[in-house]
């Protein structure tokens, strides 16, 4: 079996972006399931929802980004977190045209009871590594944004 080189890749195996994506689709299934079979979210909902957890008060745009996601894809979003009763748009003071997201009691309970079993799947994955390890990788990883972050601005 060859090895895979991320620094001179050769294939689409060899790619770091690709690798990631493949962890990332294999490990967010028990999350999709989680969120679709017993809380009827999808997982764009749940990140949105767990986004706007942290910060309520925000306009979707603000969302959107926090989200990673563009805003049409965050205004479909919110329109079916909305019709779930999960989020509420309050119109902005001093400017009506403009919505401010909050979650709704039933939002806050999902969430609460959503974020645990989300943060369990993510300590039985992480559980492959020992607490170095994962140290290590928390570091690694904010390299390797921090670097993505500057290619983006080029």
């Amino acid at each position: 079996m060859n090895e895979r080189d991320l620094r001179q890749p050769r294939s689409l195996d060899d790619m770091l972006l690709y690798a990631l994506w493949q962890l990332q689709m294999c490990a967010g299934r028990p999350v999709v399931r989680l969120c679709e079979e017993e809380f009827g979210i999808t997982r764009r909902e749940w990140r949105v929802l767990a986004q706007l957890a942290l910060q309520e008060g925000v306009m979707p745009s603000q969302l959107a980004e926090r989200s990673g996601l563009d805003r049409a894809r965050t205004s479909r979003t919110l329109t079916s977190l909305a019709g779930k009763g999960l989020i509420a748009r309050v119109p902005r003071p001093g400017d009506r045209r403009e919505v401010l997201l909050h979650l709704t009691d039933a939002g806050r309970a999902l969430y609460a009871a959503l974020l645990p079993r989300v943060a369990q799947i993510n300590q039985e994955l992480l559980s492959a590594l020992t607490e170095q390890e994962t140290l290590i990788l928390d570091g690694l990883l904010a390299r390797l944004h921090a670097r993505a972050q500057e290619m983006a601005r080029r």
